[in-house]
């Protein structure tokens, strides 16, 4: 199978009905809250939130963050208010991670390698 370049994904409305292009396009909805697999196989947290970027008119995701840091990102500042404390979590840039089974995202790299928030 070939893997899917995760930069190329494009976000759509929920509730589009239309078939995702398998190579270049996924539904960031199958992805979110999705548990992100080390190279251990262990969870190092859930992806909670996509950065992305617009380029050629088309959403293109060049960052993932995964874990508490990431929901509180979702959340927005309130979550930060109510909970206090700051939640651990990391950045993955787009080709640190594998999204070609949506069910199963998975470290590309070391998680060593990722930037911490």
């Amino acid at each position: 199978m070939d893997r899917l370049d995760s930069r190329r994904l494009v976000t759509v409305k929920a509730g589009d009905k239309r078939p995702a292009r398998r190579s270049r396009e996924i539904h960031l909805d199958q992805l979110l809250g999705r548990p992100v697999l080390g190279a251990n196989n262990y969870t190092i947290g859930r992806l909670e939130e996509f950065r992305v970027e617009e380029q050629h008119g088309a959403a293109v995701v060049i960052e993932y963050v995964i874990g508490g840091a990431g929901l509180a990102e979702r959340l927005g500042i309130g979550a930060r208010l109510l909970f206090g404390r700051h939640r651990p979590g990391y950045i993955a840039r787009w080709d640190q991670l594998d999204v070609s089974n949506p069910e199963r995202p998975r470290l590309r790299c070391s998680i060593k390698e990722l930037r911490t928030k």
